[in-house]
């Protein structure tokens, strides 16, 4: 069993206040649940109005399913959410024999 996931650094557009903030991470999680096998959440700077922290997990049986997964959800929401821009993301990969 492999366990991957990555933690992306999101800046938000035109967001000012932490309503607004809501708004736009609520569908963006909901989106990368429903059209990946990943689990979201948002993990990180939740006071700050256009700073976001979302963390992607994933369990598959190999590392290279694992991998594609996680490459998808990369491409997915660099490629199709023009309100956010990724700053970075961060990746990691493990199996349960480790």
């Amino acid at each position: 069993m492999w366990i991957g996931w990555i933690e992306f650094d999101l800046l938000l557009g035109e967001v000012h206040s932490l309503k607004e903030k809501r708004s736009v991470i609520r569908p963006l999680i909901a989106d990368l649940s429903r059209r990946t096998e990943v689990t979201v959440a948002e993990v990180g700077a939740h006071d700050l109005h256009r700073r976001a922290l979302i963390g992607v997990s994933v369990v598959a049986a190999d590392a290279a399913r694992a991998r594609d997964v996680l490459d998808h959800a990369e491409r997915m929401l660099a490629q199709e959410h023009p309100e956010i821009t990724l700053l970075s993301a961060h990746r990691g990969l493990h199996s349960s024999e480790d």
